[in-house]
């Protein structure tokens, strides 16, 4: 499989900087886009993700599935990024208030398939645990 999987804990440096798994470093070289995502987390995606899903959300409004505040909230969210020599990316202040995340604090690095996703722990267990139990379905 190409996509991102697994789950990595990490630490924010005092800069807002992490280091990516370097399984997922190659497929995000030399550069990436970071965008805020569904449940309060930092989407990382390649440029070609992020320009598919830049037209996706263009298209969505245009049929009346989205609004144009949240397109507005999506484009303006979404930071270019390139991976430094030791394989980090610096989330900018923004996008770590949205989530949740501070510098100098612990935070999961997570794979979606075709995007990374950067959460601060709670939260991530939280959501992690909803999806474990959604897929196990009610017991009889």
């Amino acid at each position: 499989m190409e996509g991102f999987v697994g789950r990595y804990e990490r630490q924010l440096d005092p800069k807002g900087r992490v280091a990516l798994p370097p399984t997922f470093r190659n497929r995000l070289e030399p550069r990436c886009f970071l965008v805020i995502g569904q449940d309060k987390c930092v989407v990382v995606v390649t440029a070609s993700v992020a320009a598919a899903r830049g037209e996706e959300t263009l298209q969505a409004v245009k049929r009346g599935e989205k609004t144009m505040s949240e397109l507005r909230a999506l484009a303006v969210s979404m930071t270019e990024v390139t991976v430094d020599g030791q394989g980090r990316i610096t989330i900018d202040e923004n996008l770590r208030t949205y989530a949740g995340l501070l510098p100098g604090a612990k935070v999961v690095v997570s794979g979606a398939f075709d995007s990374v996703e950067i959460w601060e722990p709670g939260r991530f267990e939280r959501m992690l645990s909803a999806g474990t139990e959604a897929i196990a379905g009610s017991e009889s």
